[in-house]
Order: C-alpha cells, then structure tokens, then sequence
C-alpha cells in the first residue's frame, strides 16, 4: 500500500478529506509510537510508505504505558478532533488501514506490545471502507 492509498483508506473510514486524513493518519502513528517499543516502532516504519515512517520515529526504546482512555486523549489532542466518539473512529480508521497494510507477522509483534483495551482498535466489527 502506497501513502496515497493508505490516506485514501483512511479518508473513507473516517469520512473525511485527504488534509484531514493526514492530520489523523499523523495524531494516530505519532501516539502509537509512544505505546511501543523504539525497536517495533522502527520495525513498523520500514512496512509502511516512505512518507508515513517519521511519525514512528521515537528517540527512546521503552513504551509509555497508556490505556486506551489515555491513548484517545493523546491521538485527539493532536488531531484536533472534537469528542471522544469522533477521537475513536479516526483512530480506529487509522488502525484498521495499518492492519492491512503490514503482514500478519508484523501485526501480530505490534500486538504483543499494545494493552488489549488498544488491541481493538485494529479489528473494528464490520467495518470495511466505506462502511
């Protein structure tokens, strides 16, 4: 997947633009970074376009550890979304579109880190694009 296609995903799963989406797209990977590992933060930059991977980036090796109350409040603060709700359905936009666009074995080493409450966000029930 492609950075385009990986905003586009997005953009349908949230309903919202491309500017939007990459504001979203950065709250999201920029928080989820702080939640893992530097190690699997710089092993899942290298799955994802060229463009995407600096959001990854963390200067220290250890995970902040934050439940997914605390992991909303940071994703919404930097995305500017409006409520909690909304917090939740760009994050999991983003998630959703991250799960496809690595392998399965990369998926399951960035589970391994993330609380399970975190861990949902990445399988949403009946949610494709567009729907």
């Amino acid at each position: 997947m492609n950075h385009a296609e990986f905003l586009e995903a997005v953009g349908k799963r949230a309903g919202v633009p491309a500017t939007e989406a990459t504001t979203v797209v950065g709250a999201t990977l920029t928080t989820l970074a702080e939640r893992v590992s530097g190690g699997e933060a710089r092993h899942l930059a290298m799955r994802l376009p060229e463009e995407l991977r600096g959001y990854l980036h963390k200067n220290v090796d250890f995970a902040e550890q934050l439940d997914l109350v605390e992991f909303l409040n940071e994703v919404g603060v930097r995305a500017g979304t409006e409520d909690d709700d909304r917090t939740a359905e760009v994050a999991r936009a983003v998630l959703t579109t991250l799960r496809e666009a690595v392998s399965a074995e990369d998926l399951k080493g960035l589970e391994s880190e993330l609380p399970k409450d975190i861990r949902r966000l990445l399988h949403p029930l009946d949610r494709g694009i567009g729907g």
